[in-house]
């Protein structure tokens, strides 16, 4: 009798339930297989497209292989010490078109951050109008690529273009060329800052919002004035904000195609002959895809090697902090 009442009283184990704290594989599978589908759309999209820019590298692919480019001859390092024969033509003048590169992304990078920073910082308190104001910072953000370069494109002409009658209206010639010769250096570097420092007004003033306000409260009350409240309070809290922020912009800057093609066309000028047009030309003008595929394999190592070095230095400044 006592047995039979032990076992009406005894909990019924489900069948389909597994007893608690055994292993289940469905737990453990789950995440993976819900990172699955994006970890192989950015193999479709990203991985994919470089190993086959690699494997081109390698080949001696031009105009006549393009049908059957899986045959082509094999080059091996050729390509690369072609490109990097700096007494040649070529080397020279993907040294040079470096050199404007570097140049052009240091000054949009630099002057799109002080914009943003500038912004943010002037905007950060509140009173009346502050919201429309962070609307009209974002507009050359929000507008397309293609539109936003267009604009400038217009303004900048030498005929009827804006910044040519304002100029004759105050006086000066009005006949300046600044899609033409060394100025179109200067208008690759504003149409670019134009489109950029949004962003980076946008992420500093982001930042910003996690600065206690009783930070600046107490430093009003021990006399700091605004500058010394920049520079002791919003620079150094801003500093992790900041080192992502330099990082990505000039990685986009560094490989910036879009703004330089719109804005010049097809006749892109010495002065601002960017790398990523460079290595366009060496491929769709001359045919040689061998080589423009060691030249973007060379672009992407030296984007690879400052995204590292500058990681570690960032990194370790921080450990010492």
């Amino acid at each position: 009798m006592t047995d039979t009442a032990a076992v009406r009283t005894a909990p019924a184990e489900s069948p389909s339930t597994p007893p608690r704290g055994r292993w289940r594989p469905g737990r453990r599978w789950l995440p993976y297989l819900l990172v699955l589908p994006a970890l192989l759309f950015e193999l479709l999209v990203h991985l994919v497209p470089m190993v086959g820019g690699l494997w081109m590298s390698l080949l001696e692919l031009t105009q006549f292989w393009l049908r059957d480019w899986l045959n082509a001859p094999f080059a091996g390092l050729a390509n690369f010490r072609f490109a990097l024969d700096f007494d040649s033509a070529v080397g020279t003048q993907l040294l040079t078109s470096f050199g404007i590169t570097l140049a052009f992304a240091v000054l949009t990078v630099g002057i799109s951050w002080a914009l943003g920073m500038f912004a943010a910082t002037l905007l950060q308190r509140s009173f009346p109008g502050r919201a429309v104001l962070r609307a009209l910072f974002l507009v050359p953000y929000a507008l397309p690529v293609y539109t936003a370069v267009m604009i400038w494109k217009f303004m900048l002409d030498q005929g009827d273009g804006m910044v040519n009658s304002v100029l004759a209206s105050l006086g000066g010639s009005g006949e300046t060329f600044w899609l033409l010769g060394d100025n179109a250096f200067l208008s690759l570097v504003v149409t670019a800052v134009w489109r950029l420092w949004p962003f980076a007004f946008l992420a500093l003033m982001a930042g910003m919002q996690s600065i206690p306000t009783d930070v600046y409260e107490a430093a009003t009350v021990d006399g700091a004035g605004v500058w010394q409240q920049f520079r002791s309070i919003t620079l150094p809290m801003m500093r992790p904000v900041t080192q992502v922020l330099l990082l990505v912009l000039f990685l986009w800057t560094f490989n910036d195609f879009n703004v330089a093609y719109i804005l010049f066309d097809k006749s892109v000028p010495s002065a601002a002959n960017l790398l990523s047009i460079h290595i366009y030309n060496s491929s769709f003008l001359t045919w040689n895809f061998g080589l423009g595929s060691a030249m973007s394999a060379l672009l992407l190592l030296f984007l690879l090697l400052v995204t590292a070095g500058y990681l570690a230095v960032t990194s370790r400044r921080s450990s010492d902090v």
